[in-house]
């Protein structure tokens, strides 16, 4: 947040720095992909089961993530080949944005089912 008594310079930095981080995790599917990764490794038709997501979307998503360094893509030499996707390291530096998103999505959740029972 950008309270008053900041430099515009500083708030400015702020929001870049925020705005990168939306860049990178934007859309629908990467955190959810992200945070399936979190549990461990998957083959790619366990991943699309896992988080009901199209395998043209699936294949952009990892995609983009693995250019982001976020998800490693590992190849084995198996009759049929074997891949396998799992997070990087630096990937599981987002373990505390994701945990701070889970337990605020869960009291919006709370607050807003509350919210409608109510009325």
């Amino acid at each position: 947040m950008c309270p008053e008594n900041n430099k515009k310079e500083e708030c400015s930095g702020h929001l870049l720095a925020i705005g990168d981080a939306l860049e990178v995790l934007n859309g629908k599917w990467k955190l959810p992909i992200i945070v399936a990764l979190s549990f461990g490794k998957f083959r790619f038709r366990d991943l699309q089961r896992e988080i009901n997501i199209s395998p043209k979307m699936l294949s952009k998503e990892l995609k983009d993530l693995e250019m982001q360094q976020l998800v490693k893509r590992t190849v084995f030499d198996t009759t049929p080949v074997t891949v396998e996707y799992s997070l990087t390291e630096y990937a599981r530096t987002l373990h505390d944005v994701i945990e701070a998103l889970h337990n605020w999505g869960m009291e919006h959740r709370r607050r807003v089912m509350g919210k409608n029972r109510a009325e």
